[in-house]
């Protein structure tokens, strides 16, 4: 069973982000954390059962600067939470659903992630997620 884990929403400066995502959803961002391989800074506000995920490139060329120089800022992505994300990846692709990695990669927040690219989703780009067992390096 798959459930809501967060939604991202790219955003061009987390630092006037973060004020505006603490008023609208009445709750103080509880984490934030910088991925290297995505070139980005991350914000997470806790929703309820779910997350907003705020996402600032750090790379002119990264892939949240490309989106948000293309579409402005917004939302990014929907992700869901899985209990294992190898077999879900293997799921989808004999869906016929295009992954945009062939192995889960290390994301935010403790996450091994995967993308779904947005041609198979009716244009949403979709991330399934598993939090990474603590013996995992």
């Amino acid at each position: 069973m798959q459930t809501l884990e967060h939604i991202g929403i790219a955003v061009k400066s987390l630092q006037t982000a973060i004020p505006l995502y603490k008023t609208l959803l009445n709750t103080t961002c509880y984490k934030t954390e910088t991925v290297e391989s995505e070139k980005v800074n991350t914000a997470f506000f806790q929703t309820g059962e779910a997350k907003v995920e705020l996402l600032e490139s750090t790379d002119p060329e990264g892939v949240i600067a490309r989106y948000i120089e293309k579409r402005g800022e917004g939302l990014h992505h929907i992700a869901f939470e899985v209990a294992d994300i190898h077999a879900e990846m293997k799921r989808l692709e004999d869906a016929g659903l295009r992954l945009l990695n062939p192995v889960p990669k290390r994301g935010a927040d403790n996450k091994l992630v995967c993308f779904i690219h947005p041609a198979s989703t009716g244009g949403v780009l979709m991330e399934i997620c598993q939090t990474v067992p603590e013996n995992l390096p």
